[in-house]
């Protein structure tokens, strides 16, 4: 059978709230911001959590702001400094004196572009700070440093063979690891953020599983911050369909289609529809036509968060 595939945890929760199903050992809670920026922070407390959701224990934390992709300072401004804020809690002041920050994905390919770009744009401290101190820069700063190690493709390693002997190396007291995700829903395009304090499994929202990145992986705490930027053919077409037999509905000859089409499970339904794709749109995923802006402005939001979250 095949899977429904996003890399958010908060849509995962949504399908079993869909469903009337309780989760033990998960715990939410939502705080609206502004009408324009919401917070939903998800804590997966148990292994039976864990089990049920299909990710590993720990917090997962949303910002949704439905105009994110729009061009607007003042507003990725805001979403900015609640980034860095929520980056200080998962990385405490006292914990941490250098950090390694990862631009996953591939420069080449703009939907991927996320990660490398936000490397592009980081204050990069390291190298100032071991050469003349931590007065270099004024106040007292944590050591940052970046790498982008491209994809398999282009290098021949998996990122975390690359990744784990710079942590060997340089040994950074945490790892914050950047990287475009794959939705469920066309509304949360370019307009989530998460972030956890699990790690990452590099490509599994589009089915190419790579090794973790991960604190058991790599001995240290990986921090994940992630946007979708692709979403599914096939949810696409979904909801499409789900949308069309909800307005036919009124007319009877189309009322049976929709029970028939809404007595399958959400999965089933989703299972029917990339059956019917021809074979090469089986793995096809979209992305908007304006990706190219959208990933300049959302890789410097982050680039700022980060820069504002380790300035002090």
């Amino acid at each position: 059978m095949y899977e429904i595939r996003t890399d958010l945890a908060l849509e995962a929760k949504e399908k079993f709230e869909t469903d009337n199903v309780e989760i033990k050992g998960v715990r939410l809670e939502k705080e609206k911001k502004s009408e324009e920026l919401q917070i939903t922070s998800m804590v997966i407390e148990t292994e039976n959590g864990a089990k049920s959701m299909g990710r590993p224990r720990g917090n997962y934390i949303t910002i949704e702001a439905p105009s994110m992709d729009d061009e607007d300072d003042g507003y990725h401004r805001e979403i900015s400094m609640e980034l860095s804020q929520i980056i200080r809690r998962l990385i405490p002041k006292d914990q941490c004196s250098s950090v390694l920050v990862v631009g996953l994905g591939n420069r080449e390919v703009t939907s991927d572009s996320l990660g490398p770009k936000v490397a592009d744009q980081l204050f990069i401290t390291r190298h100032m700070i071991r050469e003349f101190g931590p007065g270099v820069f004024g106040d007292a700063r944590h050591e940052v440093s970046a790498v982008v190690p491209g994809v398999m493709a282009q290098t021949g390693m998996e990122s975390y063979e690359i990744i784990r002997g710079i942590v060997t190396e340089t040994k950074p007291d945490y790892i914050i690891a950047i990287d475009a995700l794959a939705a469920r829903s066309t509304k949360r395009l370019n307009r989530t953020i998460q972030i956890t304090d699990t790690g990452i499994h590099p490509g599994s929202g589009v089915g190419n599983h790579r090794h973790p990145l991960t604190k058991e992986a790599l001995g240290i705490p990986v921090i994940a911050i992630g946007i979708p930027t692709v979403v599914d053919a096939a949810t696409i077409v979904n909801d499409t369909m789900s949308n069309l037999l909800e307005a036919l509905a009124a007319h009877a000859p189309f009322g049976t289609m929709k029970s028939s089409y809404r007595s399958l499970n959400e999965v089933e339904q989703y299972e029917l529809v990339r059956e019917l794709l021809v074979p090469q749109l089986h793995t096809l995923y979209v992305t908007p036509k304006d990706i190219d802006a959208s990933v300049n402005r959302l890789s410097y939001t982050i680039s700022e968060a980060i820069n504002l979250a380790f300035s002090e």
